[in-house]
């Protein structure tokens, strides 16, 4: 580096291209730095019903694009049944197998006829 065109010493577009370079990595860096930070604090999963912010959704209120409210009023995720979503959390190991079965309990008690 000593050695620039044997005289030991830059000429002006010697000192561009170097600046020119330092900004172009610099700018990449940046732009690495808050795609990585993006692609790591974006959750991929929907927020469950009762925790999402109201009007935050994009298919109404309560929550993110395709949560809604079931044919009787109720929030819900729409097409998927609730059993399913919570097999899916124990699947992934959000929950363990006894809050599992209490769940799932609490969910049939409350579909039986008269349950609530």
């Amino acid at each position: 580096m000593r050695y620039w065109h044997g005289h030991g010493h830059m000429d002006g577009w010697g000192v561009g291209l170097m600046a020119f370079g330092t900004l172009l990595f610099l700018v990449i860096v940046v732009l690495l730095a808050v795609a990585l930070f993006r692609y790591l604090s974006h959750s991929r999963q929907p927020m469950p019903p009762g925790r999402a912010t109201p009007g935050a959704g994009g298919s109404g209120p309560g929550g993110p694009p395709g949560w809604g409210r079931d044919g009787q009023g109720r929030p819900g995720f729409q097409g998927v049944p609730p059993e399913q979503l919570l097999a899916e959390r124990f699947a992934r190991g959000e929950i363990d197998a006894e809050e599992y079965r209490h769940r799932l309990e609490t969910l049939r008690s409350a579909n039986r006829p008269g349950g609530g």
